[in-house]
């Protein structure tokens, strides 16, 4: 309901995973360069860590949209792995797009390593993103996880998984070195510098239409403070001060008005 009075075409602060908007701060391109080059080496697997609202939901999404128009590489995505081993299977198949109507785990594996025997017969390379991994407490999951990483030809991986998750994902690895071993591609994204927080918030207002200076330097300044530079908390903070001041006709956005916002923020 803003837009117009900020001269924005759409919402900049947004918490959806919208590529488009995806911030390659120095440590989202190394993420990002280490994903891509275990899905084009295809390796057996790679893991992302990150804190709650780091993005690293959105870099997986990033990731995909990179690599699409290649057309070398067919996506799974996993995004609620809170699954049994049986549901864990019919899940993929049906992100692959193949029958999940099957019922009994070992038709579940022959047809998903069909799936991954036709793609690479069409030249393709199949990889599998579970995102929120943290979340698996079946520990018969991860256990199906680390089979399904044993998939390969004489020559390479049939697959390429991706685990990408909080930190306490990585405690979970260490309690389970057979499938940690084949992650051996790994990064872990921390939160934005001050000069990457106003970096972050530019990049987000220009991809939505506007190059003005919405905000003071004191007032990114005081963002950056108030979300200890967590890209979520980021765009929390900035999308309810665009409607404060908006409401109160305020412009440009002052290190006061960020104070107050984040005040009720808390």
């Amino acid at each position: 309901m803003y837009n117009e009075y900020w001269g924005l075409t759409g919402p900049a602060f947004d918490n959806v995973a919208d590529p488009d908007f995806f911030y390659r701060s120095a440590q989202h391109k190394e993420a990002l360069n280490r994903l891509i080059y275990a899905i084009k080496a295809r390796k057996a697997g790679a893991l992302l860590i990150g804190d709650i609202g780091c993005g690293k939901t959105l870099l997986s999404r990033a990731l995909v949209l990179e690599l699409m128009p290649e057309g070398k590489w067919e996506f799974g995505i996993i995004t609620q792995p809170m699954l049994d081993p049986v549901e864990f299977l019919t899940e993929i198949l049906y992100q692959l797009g193949s029958d999940n109507s099957l019922k009994t785990k070992t038709d579940l594996l022959h047809a998903l390593h069909d799936r991954m025997l036709k793609n690479n017969e069409s030249g393709k390379h199949t990889v599998l993103i579970v995102d929120e991994a943290q979340a698996i407490t079946n520990m018969e999951t991860f256990d199906q996880l680390r089979l399904l990483t044993n998939c390969q030809l004489s020559k390479r991986f049939l697959l390429t998984l991706i685990l990408v998750g909080q930190p306490d994902l990585e405690q979970k690895m260490s309690n389970i070195p057979a499938l940690a071993d084949r992650l051996n591609i790994r990064y872990r994204i921390g939160v934005l510098s001050p000069s990457e927080t106003q970096q972050y918030i530019a990049h987000r207002l220009r991809i939505a239409g506007s190059d003005n200076n919405i905000f003071t330097k004191e007032a990114i300044r005081a963002v950056h403070q108030y979300s200890q530079g967590i890209p979520r908390k980021i765009n929390n903070l900035c999308d309810l001060t665009l409607l404060v001041a908006f409401n109160q006709k305020l412009r440009p956005i002052s290190q006061q008005i960020i104070s107050a916002v984040a005040d009720e923020v808390r």
